[in-house]
């Protein structure tokens, strides 16, 4: 499924604080990343009532140079029971630039909202490798995924 664009809009106070945890993590590019956020507007969304938005970086911006196009980090949610539900992801534009959000989920329903954060510090890879890129798939839920989480969200 294609985007649904939408009038430009500033990144709101969900999106804010999932991107500011996960860009608090350490890896190459994480500095230029986060000094994009406040020139970061949200396009488009995934579907009708997604969480999941492109994002856009206004010029002049730091760009990072990312080997990939997804953030090195490992972003779990979990609901307060404990359960897996999914984690999220960050893209960059050619590892440049700020372009997606994703809330990749496991469940059988979509979620509805962005998870609140939960704990605060590293969520980077502790030995500091990139994961395995997974294929961006805009209506999917993701099954099977293996990583591990070192910093965590609370569920939906």
């Amino acid at each position: 499924m294609a985007p649904l664009p939408i009038d430009p809009r500033s990144l709101n106070a969900a999106e804010r604080a999932v991107l500011e945890h996960i860009l608090s993590a350490e890896f190459d590019g994480a500095s230029q990343l986060r000094s994009q956020l406040d020139r970061t507007e949200v396009t488009a969304v995934w579907e009708p009532d997604s969480v999941s938005v492109d994002l856009q970086v206004r010029e002049p911006c730091e760009h990072a140079a990312l080997p990939t196009e997804l953030v090195p980090v490992d972003a779990h949610v979990h609901e307060p029971s404990g359960a897996y539900v999914g984690e999220i992801l960050v893209w960059t534009d050619r590892g440049a630039t700020l372009a997606a959000l994703e809330f990749a989920w496991v469940t059988d329903e979509m979620p509805t909202s962005l998870p609140t954060v939960r704990t605060a510090g590293s969520a980077g890879r502790p030995d500091g490798s990139a994961r395995p890129q997974p294929r961006r798939g805009r209506d999917r839920h993701v099954r099977h995924r293996q990583s591990s989480a070192i910093g965590s969200c609370s569920g939906p």
